[in-house]
């Protein structure tokens, strides 16, 4: 009796509670009318008050300043007509009043309670379920149908209070409406009853169950557009747990997926017309994360409709929503306002910056509006969804009996297709080619995989169509580009990151097939593919320059890219060590020569991108034919034509675009080429003074000797190139060559592979000894640089050259000296003799009043004071290590003669330079003063 009257008293309850909603709708609607009434009225004065006021004013402007002008008067007399002819219902726009903050008591009145209320409602019918069954008042039956008819009940409420509610209640109270709240607990009930008579009462069967809950949940779907997107996000979870509430005997996963299609077509359909963007993301990973654990968990998985319904999410994103919403307006206009000026403020003078962004923030905006559209939550979960179902029909989690390569294929293709088709769908594009790149990669090492399969860790199954596969989304990308670049011609960026997707996804396809499954030495299979593929991209870019003048110039560089990159692997495909290298320099050079036919500004920086993968093949393999190949005769060897040919390409290729308008290109150029011819002949020396071969043990002083002669002989070289035709790399690159030459003499010569301390033999004949080449001829050559450099480079750079070639030629005396005395081996632990101390200070002396007799001949004051440091370091030899180690003759004979030499040096002071005229500047051998 008692659960009776509970019974009872709630039904009473709700009836109260919706009568006292509806006398309070009422009163609403009545007051609101009201309020309008006072403010039509209230306006209708406005008008003319406003014309009163200006004319007026006009009429005392007129009277006190009758000399202003009559166009003056004009002007002033056309306002209060401006203003009389604005609607009499457009209050002005400073007299319109704030909304006002929503009060506590509203807050509670009209959300709380609302929220509250519909998890009360929710509760009480649990609760009531509860007691009937606890108590055994009704059978299951009886509570079964009870249930669906409450929550029919409350789905009708809802409907019928959103019917008469007020006109702006769902503006004001747009997250606590009360028909959305009845109506979603009217549909979980139902389905709770639905779910209960199959799962719990067995009293219908599952496909039954499933038809029913898949009828609840497109009915709440289709409510959901009159009572907002929330209702249509619990319709979509309906939906997509339904599948997981039924527990079929023998599950279809034909119908598991159809299902889940119709679901998702409903979701965006809905979507569509309420122009919503959540919903449909979280439809998309639904599906996603439904076709993803089907793959995995299932033994074998059928993978057919897991593909199909991939293709309806495609489909739908392209045809249903959001379509074509962010393509309607033209990139052109976007292109067009980034060259208008920045609007000048008249009363100051001055341009606004802060008005108006500069051109590289809109060109940012711009691009983050291609990527980023309005739309952007839904394609980017669509991608999403497509990328992680799509690598799992072919990913080593997956056992199928079937092979999903065609149907992975069509899937990426859709995807594709689907970036083309909308410009503002084009980050589909960009996940379609990571789709591709990682699809391929995939199929490709899956026979590796195949050997785990005995942990049962991957599928056993072969893929023995993955070339063909590599091959197929090459073209398939390929093909897209043109249809993408043909229907969006008027769209820029969209051009450059399409051309750019293609020749990087193509690439990338055929490259790692290739790598991965090709033949290294001969695989005519995908050379044949390349080069098809390459001669694709000239003709795209051919075409789409000859059609639209305005193509851009980084999208036709970009496809010529795409053109080098296959032409690279055709090279390495078809050919093999001196070949490859050969053909790429080739095709390298063939850009740049291309530059007679075609004045296209992206073809000169192929060619230099050629150049540049040439040396990356040098450097990942430095011998050209592999070691045990290479040759052991200086010169004459396969080194001469790998590095010789492709620096006269690069050469040629300086030399050609000489007088091209691009200084970056041109001292790109010159770089490489210099590079290059660096490159040659050190690695020449290489193999010619280690026995034949490249990768030995540390070079030696003799080596290091010659590469530090030939960066000195370069850095002269730019130098004089300079001078001849002045340019940026010419004059930077000498002086960066110049500081690298300095570096090495310090840490080689003077250290490193210094003989004193790494005792190398000197060689048997003296003066032409290792010490000849390892200081003496650097020394000298630093010499001549410097000359050069003066009056032409930094005087610290002058200067710098000038100390190393005295550092150098001191070292090569001193050392000198210590052969004399010690033989070919100089090493430090042989210590020092009492002559050759002597020796030391003689030829030290000497040195200096070399250095200052060649002062007055060059009027240079810089040798003048290496001299005279000299001179110093001499002296405090003799007065602190002569001193104490020489005794008799010789120390006697080393204070004389240190005497001697520094009152000859001072009569020098004395007598000479004083009886000569100052010169005007101080310069370095050489210099003409």
């Amino acid at each position: 009796m008692t659960d009776l009257l509970v019974l009872a008293a709630f039904i009473f309850s709700f009836l109260a509670f919706a009568r006292t909603r509806q006398a309070n709708e009422r009163f609403t609607r009545d007051i609101a009318f009201l309020q309008s009434e006072i403010a039509r009225l209230s306006a209708a004065h406005l008008p003319g008050t406003l014309v009163a006021g200006p004319a007026t004013d006009v009429a005392v402007v007129e009277t006190q300043a009758p000399e202003v002008e009559e166009g003056e008067r004009s002007a002033a007399t056309i306002e209060p007509e401006t203003i009389e002819a604005e609607p009499a219902s457009v209050p002005p726009e400073e007299t319109e009043p704030q909304k006002p903050r929503e009060s506590l008591e509203s807050w509670l009145g009209a959300r709380w309670a609302v929220w509250v209320g519909g998890i009360a409602l929710a509760l009480g019918g649990i609760f009531l379920v509860k007691v009937s069954i606890d108590a055994g008042l009704l059978s299951p039956a009886v509570r079964l149908v009870l249930a669906a008819l409450f929550g029919a009940a409350l789905m009708v409420g809802g409907e019928m209070i959103r019917r008469r509610g007020p006109a702006d209640g769902g503006q004001r109270f747009a997250n606590a409406m009360i028909p959305g709240i009845l109506t979603a607990a009217g549909a979980v009930t139902l389905l709770g009853a639905i779910f209960a008579a199959h799962a719990v009462y067995d009293f219908i069967g599952p496909t039954t169950a499933f038809v029913l809950m898949g009828l609840v949940s497109f009915l709440v779907l289709g409510l959901s557009l009159r009572h907002g997107q929330a209702l249509a996000g619990l319709g979509l979870a309906a939906s997509l747990v339904t599948p997981l509430l039924i527990d079929a005997e023998d599950p279809s996963p034909w119908s598991l997926f159809a299902f889940l299609s119709l679901v998702w077509l409903a979701a965006m359909a809905t979507a569509r017309i309420g122009r919503w963007r959540i919903v449909p993301a979280f439809a998309n990973i639904g599906l996603a994360l439904w076709g993803t654990v089907y793959l995995i968990a299932e033994d074998p998985a059928v993978t057919l409709p897991v593909s199909l319904s991939l293709l309806v999410l495609i489909a739908g994103h392209a045809y249903v929503w959001p379509a074509g919403a962010d393509d309607a307006e033209p990139e052109a206009i976007e292109d067009a306002a980034e060259t208008l000026p920045v609007a000048e403020d008249t009363t100051t003078g001055a341009g606004d910056a802060s008005a108006t962004p500069v051109p590289a923030q809109r060109r940012a905006a711009h691009w983050r509006r291609l990527l980023l559209p309005r739309h952007a939550p839904i394609i980017l979960t669509g991608a999403f969804a497509v990328l992680m179902t799509g690598l799992s029909l072919i990913g080593p989690l997956t056992e199928t009996d079937g092979n999903p390569t065609f149907e992975f294929l069509a899937v990426t293709a859709a995807l594709c297709f689907l970036g083309a088709l909308r410009a503002r769908a084009v980050t589909a594009a960009l996940t379609a080619g990571l789709m591709a790149i990682l699809g391929v990669s995939t199929l490709a090492t899956l026979p590796l995989l195949l050997e785990l399969s005995s942990i049962g860790v991957v599928a056993e199954r072969s893929f023995a169509t993955s070339p063909v596969a590599a091959l197929s989304l090459a073209a398939i990308f390929i093909v897209l580009c043109a249809f993408a670049l043909h229907r969006h011609r008027d769209r820029h960026r969209f051009a450059i990151l399409w051309s750019g997707l293609a020749a990087v996804t193509s690439v990338a396809c055929i490259g790692l097939s290739f790598l991965i499954l090709g033949t290294y030495s001969f695989d005519p299979l995908h050379g044949l593919a390349a080069t098809a593929a390459a001669i694709a991209f000239v003709t795209l870019a051919e075409i789409f320059a000859r059609r639209d003048a305005s193509f851009p110039s980084v999208a036709q560089g970009l496809l010529l890219a795409g053109a080098l990159g296959q032409l690279v692997v055709a090279a390495h495909a078809l050919s093999d060590g001196l070949w490859t290298v050969l053909a790429m320099a080739v095709f390298a050079v063939a850009f740049i020569a291309a530059t007679r036919v075609r004045n296209w500004a992206a073809l000169p920086w192929v060619g230099a991108l050629g150049f540049v993968f040439v040396l990356a093949r040098i450097g990942w393999e430095p011998t050209i034919v592999g070691p045990l190949a290479l040759g052991r005769t200086p010169v004459l060897n396969a080194l001469l034509p790998g590095y010789g040919i492709p620096a006269l390409f690069a050469l040629w290729s300086a030399y050609t675009l000489r007088d091209w308008p691009s200084d970056r290109l041109r001292n790109t150029l010159q770089a490489i080429a210099s590079l290059f011819g660096l490159l040659t002949l050190a690695i020449l020396v290489r193999h010619a003074m280690n026995g034949g071969q490249l990768q030995g043990g540390a070079p030696s002083l003799s080596e290091q000797s010659i590469y530090t002669l030939l960066v000195i002989g370069a850095s002269a070289i730019l130098m004089r190139l300079d001078l001849s035709r002045p340019g940026s790399f010419f004059r930077y690159g000498s002086i960066g060559l110049g500081a690298i030459s300095l570096l090495m003499m310090l840490s080689a010569h003077l250290v490193g592979l210094n003989p004193y301390f790494t005792g190398e033999l000197l060689g048997p004949y003296p003066l032409f000894d290792l010490l000849l080449i390892g200081y003496l001829l650097p020394g000298l050559a630093y010499a001549a640089l410097a000359r050069m450099a003066i009056g032409r480079r930094p005087p610290a750079f002058v200067a710098a050259l000038a100390t190393a070639a005295a550092v150098l030629v001191f070292t090569w005396a001193t050392l000198s000296v210590r052969r004399a005395w010690q033989g070919p081996s100089i090493a430090d632990w042989k210590g020092f003799l009492a002559g050759e101390t002597y020796t030391y200070s003689v030829v030290w002396l000497a040195l200096g009043v070399l250095l200052l007799v060649a002062s007055l001949r060059f009027h240079s004051r810089s040798m003048r004071i290496v001299s005279g440091v000299l001179v110093f370091v001499t002296v405090l030899k003799v007065f602190l290590f002569d001193m104490a180690n020489l005794e008799g003759l010789l120390r006697a004979l080393s204070f004389m003669g240190l005497g001697i030499v520094l009152i000859g040096i001072g009569l020098f002071y004395q007598k000479v330079l004083t009886a000569r005229p100052k010169p005007a500047a101080d310069v370095l051998p050489g210099s003409g003063a």
